[in-house]
């Protein structure tokens, strides 16, 4: 990519990165940082290999996030994302050596970490001392980042808890109730979430693969961005449900109530759709190749 000869000249640039084109200036990739990586390719001191037919300088990295890197070069500005998508903006900062933005993204997170008070209130053996007793409730308790796998937390009630990053995988939560729960980023993987109570919960990013939902209650759930993959969601009742980007390849929805859903950009590659009651759900820009739709109620559901 860089090799030393003719000093690049002050002009427009154009890159692609990853395969995501993107246009900007010499003095915008060497001015706010001028010790980085992009700064040095373009300091004159190095030649930049350009395709012969386009222009472009080739980067071999993800394009996601390198728009980001543009704005904070323009404007010294972070963007508001969440925190997965800020750990992948890190690495690439780090990449680049742009050790303003590295800075400014490890202080955001942990600003976020303070005003949410992600410390858990409790312990997994203190949650395991208290499964012991009839009736245990942990409504609106913080048990943000614990690591509560395998566990039997079968009608616990988590209703308005904080719970973000939590980890439920292989749990028995059959008859849980988790209404109006702040649960963004969790892992629910290989979970048994029959007849479960997620009624306005906020699953934003929550990893449920192979979880078994049958007959749960999601109303006005938030599962916009969620990995279902070949989960079980067979009478499920997902009505006014947001599933916007949602991951439900190969997931079982026979018969579930998803009236009113958002669906668009989903992934429902193979999905079980049979006798869904599918009435004014959004489909735009949905992946539907090879889902099986026999018997669903489609009327008014928006493609």
């Amino acid at each position: 990519m860089m090799g030393s000869g003719v000093p690049w000249p002050p002009s427009q640039v154009l890159l692609n990165v990853g395969g995501k084109k993107y246009a900007t200036t010499v003095d915008t990739l060497t001015q706010r940082e001028p010790e980085s990586m992009l700064a040095a390719m373009f300091s004159g001191r190095h030649t930049v290999s350009t395709d012969d037919e386009t222009g472009m300088i080739f980067i071999d990295r993800d394009g996601k996030h390198f728009r980001h890197i543009l704005n904070w070069l323009r404007d010294g500005v972070i963007p508001t994302l969440q925190d997965s998508e800020n750990q992948e903006l890190l690495r690439e900062a780090e990449y680049y050596q742009l050790l303003g933005l590295v800075d400014n993204i490890n202080t955001s997170l942990n600003k976020r970490k303070d005003n949410d008070g992600s410390v858990a209130e409790l312990t997994r053996t203190e949650i395991i001392k208290c499964i012991q007793s009839d009736r245990v409730r942990f409504r609106g308790v913080n048990l943000s980042g614990l690591d509560l796998s395998k566990l039997d937390l079968s009608f616990v009630d988590f209703s308005y808890a904080c719970i973000r990053k939590t980890n439920f995988s292989r749990a028995n939560l059959q008859k849980a109730k988790f209404g109006d729960a702040e649960a963004e980023d969790s892992i629910f993987q290989d979970a048994i979430l029959r007849e479960c109570e997620l009624i306005g919960a906020n699953l934003h990013g929550a990893l449920l693969d192979r979880a078994n939902l049958q007959s749960a209650n999601l109303q006005d759930a938030c599962l916009a961005g969620c990995s279902l993959y070949e989960a079980d969601l067979r009478s499920a009742h997902l009505q006014s449900a947001k599933l916007t980007g949602a991951n439900l390849k190969g997931a079982n929805l026979e018969g579930a109530n998803l009236k009113g859903a958002k669906l668009n950009g989903a992934n429902l590659q193979g999905a079980n759709l049979q006798r869904a009651y599918l009435r004014e759900v959004d489909l735009r820009d949905s992946k539907l190749d090879g889902a099986k739709l026999g018997g669903a109620n489609l009327l008014g559901a928006i493609r």
